[in-house]
């Protein structure tokens, strides 16, 4: 392993609840071998980034209610396709080459589970995107 990919490795959270078994499908392996602990690392920027994005849309998202910010924040990801590439990136950029390679081979089913975890994973931080919440 190079010293780039070793070192994107060492980074990582370990997820204790990410289920690997044997027989599990490629995609679902994925998933939760490089995917879940790369938006783990990445949450922070994440959070920072949909609030830029929040700010950039004239702070409609404050004016709404919890129901409505939930949508808002899977409408903001999966219509909004600029955004949504932005968000990718931020994840591929964590890839190690072997990852990049694996996930080149079936990018579109990868992509669509790389969003939903995004959107879940923001909508269960919706308070971190308050105007006045801090990150560390």
């Amino acid at each position: 392993m190079k010293a780039r990919d070793l070192k994107l490795s060492e980074l990582r959270p370990q997820i204790l609840s990410a289920k690997i078994l044997p027989g599990m499908r490629a995609e679902e392996l994925f998933q939760n071998t490089t995917l879940r602990p790369i938006i783990k690392l990445q949450n922070d920027l994440l959070i920072a980034v949909f609030k830029n994005y929040i700010r950039k849309n004239k702070n409609r998202f404050y004016d709404i209610n919890l129901e409505k910010r939930l949508l808002y924040i899977e409408h903001a990801i999966q219509k909004d396709i600029k955004f949504r590439n932005s968000l990718k990136g931020i994840i591929l950029g964590q890839f190690t080459i072997e990852e990049y390679e694996l996930y080149t081979k079936n990018s579109s089913a990868l992509n669509k589970r790389m969003m939903n975890l995004v959107i879940q994973r923001i909508q269960d931080q919706v308070q971190l995107l308050e105007p006045n919440c801090v990150l560390n």
